[in-house]
């Protein structure tokens, strides 16, 4: 049953998580492109996307397991990959994905912070990518929290560690900053530091990603009631990285509420931290039969939901 088969991390259960997701992307791809203008364009969106698709899927994989925020299991890419795909129809834009592959460097370079190994290293990196995603959407600023509380969590708070990522934000602004004033468009990067947003705070129901989102959300919740009285239990690093993810998941939701010009990409955001949160979930579930019903119910949800939406 899919419980046995995800509890097992082989190389040939991640090519068949993969498989599943290409599989829903295939049938979906052909009436989403429907109005591309020819047979040419069709295949290099899809090829693009595949393939942005398969970095992401790679990258996420590794920052879960080179960072063990689940125990050795395919919980999470499960999860992952099964949330992912109620996203197929906005995440077809070649930029969403990569914007999707930026936030997980930074989150890699957050969640990393565990180890003591080249930490003003690491601390340049999330401040410097974060700093590009700043560029992309200046609402991403909000992410600086997640950095400051890896600091805190893993982390002593002197004064290299909690300057060294805000020199590695300034380094593309900088660069941004020359780019601007050499072109004689000063005004662009002015208007990255507008943070005109509160009238459009609250999703619309009607907006079928709306439910979508409560959905993931509820699974988070009762997720981490589940499996918080056991992390906090023990005093390790998966306790810290635990406090890290809840804090990821509440800094996502507040970037989605925030981000002025809302179309459903901003949700994409929430997906790593609520992915690893509610496999830590599953795990909490002590009997197999209870955790296949989960485990189908998901796998329907991603099966039916492409074609609502």
């Amino acid at each position: 049953m899919l419980a046995n088969f995800l509890g097992k991390s082989k190389p040939i259960n991640f090519i068949i998580l993969l498989s599943l997701f290409f599989g829903i992307f295939i049938s979906t791809s052909f009436s989403l492109f429907s109005n591309a203008d020819f047979e040419l364009s069709l295949l290099f969106k899809s090829t693009c996307f595949l393939g942005l698709n398969l970095v992401i899927f790679f990258f996420y994989n590794f920052v879960v397991t080179k960072n063990n925020l689940t125990l050795d299991n395919f919980y999470a890419f499960f999860t992952f990959t099964i949330l992912l795909s109620y996203f197929t129809a906005i995440t077809h834009s070649t930029k969403t994905l990569i914007t999707l592959l930026l936030y997980l460097i930074f989150i890699r370079k957050v969640y990393s912070l565990k180890s003591k190994k080249n930490t003003l290293q690491k601390l340049f990196d999330s401040g410097f990518w974060l700093s590009i995603l700043f560029i992309i959407e200046p609402f991403t600023a909000v992410f600086s929290i997640l950095i400051y509380s890896g600091i805190f969590l893993h982390q002593k708070s002197v004064s290299n560690t909690l300057i060294a990522p805000i020199v590695g934000f300034l380094t593309p602004l900088i660069i941004y900053f020359t780019y601007c004033f050499w072109f004689d468009k000063l005004y662009v990067f002015i208007n990255l530091f507008y943070f005109d947003t509160f009238y459009n705070f609250i999703f619309r129901p009607e907006n079928p990603y709306y439910w979508i989102t409560i959905f993931i959300l509820t699974l988070s919740v009762i997720a981490i009631f589940l499996k918080s009285p056991k992390a906090f239990s023990v005093n390790n690093s998966f306790k810290k990285s635990w406090i890290l993810l809840i804090i990821n998941l509440l800094v996502a939701l507040t970037f989605a509420l925030l981000v002025p010009n809302k179309n459903n990409t901003e949700l994409l955001f929430l997906l790593f931290p609520a992915a690893i949160i509610i496999a830590n979930g599953f795990e909490s579930v002590g009997s197999n039969f209870v955790k296949n019903i989960l485990f189908v119910l998901l796998l329907a949800s991603a099966i039916i939901l492409p074609f609502i939406l």
